[in-house]
């Protein structure tokens, strides 16, 4: 990638297609902006998306908007900063936000706080899908996380190692064939540049040759949207246990900014514990359910609420993950300190025990397993550590925890 100076022509786009919103336009039955509205947009905003595309000789007919990925992002991305919605079959400006038109710095802001909604938007769908695209959130914070705590240009490709790294995690890849584990790579590959672009086209990244860095303004960003602290800022010392499992207990004491928001609290816990990110979580306060937003189970949008609005010094939460396995963590806030000029966060402290496999039937399976794995004579000995994919019983070590690989796995978090 060539080098490119921050130019947030993204700004001027969204203005542009709020505006045109207008009082209302119509879309189809399925909620999309209509084709013709489409053709215009492209050429008034100037999103370079292709119409009817020709490849050799052959034309390929253009058949929806959302075909048309560059207006997408400028159409969802202003729906996501809740500049319109829809209502019916109509597109309608949400009026009490409309002054933030007006004001650079807050649409700026408003347009940042929401980019890790976007994957969907803006991704291929289809043959041509990546990883990324479903796991958008957990990819594009841990470039914004990469990129703000190396503070200096990051070589795309690491950035695309890390996406590939965090979003492959949740899925079973053992099987796959080098044609499809290259042919997924490649799409990854090519959605972490295109997100980058599109952080580039909000004025948050630069490019320098083949490597991104924040700009001041994406610096500003990714400290709020990522909860990071500045020097002085309140910072929770949290002891993260797992219940019901004592040989050994399995526990990390992990300093986090208090102000982060329970979904990278999520990432924190999972990634402190060593945990697979396989399975659904939710947090429970006594009250309320917090977790992804789903029509069909009561929770909270998990993304709304920050740690420190919800738990003080001295206070816990539960944070329940594998609904089937059901492993109960709980978080206790020891005690509130300020952040230090320098260090980043959050950072793993202190621990102890292995964190148990996925899938082992919860605190009882894995005390089980310990049991068996013990025991070289116990008739289920070679089955469990076939099931492990272990050699021998002496590579299965629960009082095992390791600082270092701890903080190596917070990095992505």
């Amino acid at each position: 990638m060539d080098h490119a100076a921050p130019k947030p022509e993204m700004l001027d786009r969204v203005r542009s297609f709020v505006s045109w919103v207008g009082e209302g336009r119509k879309l189809t039955q399925t909620g999309r902006v209509t084709l013709a509205d489409a053709k215009a947009l492209v050429k008034l905003l100037g999103t370079e998306d292709v119409i009817d595309p020709k490849i050799g000789d052959r034309v390929f007919r253009t058949g929806s908007s959302q075909e048309l990925l560059h207006l997408m992002l400028v159409v969802e991305w202003a729906g996501a900063a809740r500049l319109v919605r829809k209502t019916g079959n109509r597109l309608v400006q949400v009026k009490k936000n409309s002054a933030l038109l007006d004001d650079t710095g807050a649409l700026w802001r408003a347009l940042f706080a929401v980019v890790d909604q976007l994957g969907e938007a803006f991704l291929p769908s289809g043959f041509g899908e990546s990883l990324l695209r479903p796991e958008f959130a957990t990819g594009i914070r841990a470039v914004l996380t990469s990129l703000y705590r190396h503070g200096a240009p990051v070589p795309v490709r690491d950035l695309c190692a890390t996406t590939w790294d965090v979003t492959s995690a949740p899925y079973v890849l053992d099987h796959a064939t080098k044609l499809q584990l290259d042919h997924l790579r490649a799409c990854n590959d090519r959605d972490t540049k295109q997100a980058l672009e599109a952080l580039r086209s909000l004025g948050a990244v630069t490019f320098h040759k083949d490597a991104a860095e924040l700009t001041e303004l994406g610096r500003d960003g990714a400290r709020e949207l990522l909860g990071q602290p500045s020097s002085g800022d309140p910072v929770y010392q949290l002891k993260i246990a797992l219940r019901d499992v004592e040989n050994p207990p399995v526990w990390r004491r992990v300093l986090v900014p208090a102000a982060v928001r329970l979904d990278g609290l999520h990432e924190i816990v999972q990634a402190a514990m060593g945990w697979e990110n396989a399975h659904m979580h939710a947090f429970v306060d006594g009250r309320t359910q917090y977790g992804v937003p789903d029509p069909d189970l009561p929770y909270r949008d998990e993304r709304q609420v920050r740690l420190a609005d919800l738990v003080k010094p001295g206070g816990r939460l539960l944070y329940v993950y594998d609904f089937g396995d059901r492993w109960e963590h709980e978080v206790l806030v020891e005690e509130a300190i300020t952040a230090e000029a320098g260090k980043s966060y959050p950072l793993c402290v202190a621990g102890q025990g292995d964190c148990p496999p996925e899938d082992c039937g919860g605190a009882p399976g894995y005390e089980h397993l310990v049991e068996i794995m013990a025991k070289p004579a116990h008739p289920e000995h070679v089955d469990a550590l076939d099931w492990l994919g272990l050699d021998d019983g002496t590579q299965f070590d629960p009082a095992h925890f390791s600082l270092d690989d701890a903080n190596r796995r917070l990095l992505g978090a």
